[in-house]
């Protein structure tokens, strides 16, 4: 854990690197893709049809930084996870210090889904997501993007494709376009959680 302190993982993140583990009792280690996947902050951003009825029905409220932990747990809590128990506890430092962030939904008192991301600045680097209840974290998506977007961020960075985020408009870049926008959103000076949610 040593050669994670706050300052390295974030000077990291910021160069375009992203943690991982291959389980728990292996090593943290530093990743980087040459093809970069970004979730759409404009009008290229989409989602199915169905989900438009499941949004109009507002079965969801969106809380952040609420349940943390939980989140951290739920994106690990599968067969094969790249989130070990030391990525956990880092993660946990993160959300202390600031950085890494819970976006959840909710149904009455029972937690519905969320993405866990690390924001810096004008960048929102989306880690993981998962669900308990079905919609759950798609909406979560799409409030998402809202949130970003009102927060005024530039770049969501989800850095692997897969077959759910290309339901949302996800796409890829190469290195060389990703550092550029990497470099200009990281200019920016956003608020993940809004100044009048803050606490005095």
């Amino acid at each position: 854990m040593e050669r994670f302190n706050i300052r390295s993982v974030i000077e990291g993140y910021t160069q375009g690197y992203f943690l991982m583990s291959e389980g728990d009792g292996e090593p943290i280690e530093w990743y980087y893709t040459n093809s970069r996947t970004l979730i759409p902050l404009d009008q290229r951003f989409r989602y199915p049809k169905s989900l438009q009825r499941v949004l109009n029905q507002n079965r969801f409220e969106v809380r952040l930084d609420t349940a943390f932990e939980q989140v951290v747990e739920g994106c690990a809590d599968r067969e094969t996870t790249w989130i070990s128990k030391e990525l956990r506890s880092l993660y946990s430092n993160l959300h202390a210090a600031g950085w890494a962030h819970s976006f959840e939904t909710w149904q009455g008192d029972q937690l519905a889904g969320g993405i866990l991301g690390i924001a810096i600045r004008g960048v929102f680097i989306g880690e993981s997501m998962f669900f308990k209840i079905p919609d759950g974290s798609k909406v979560a998506m799409v409030k998402l993007v809202e949130h970003l977007r009102s927060q005024g961020y530039s770049l969501f960075d989800a850095q692997l494709m897969n077959p759910h985020l290309e339901r949302f408009g996800a796409f890829e870049i190469d290195d060389d376009s990703y550092q550029s926008l990497l470099k200009q959103a990281l200019t920016k000076s956003c608020n993940f959680i809004p100044i009048s949610e803050t606490k005095p």
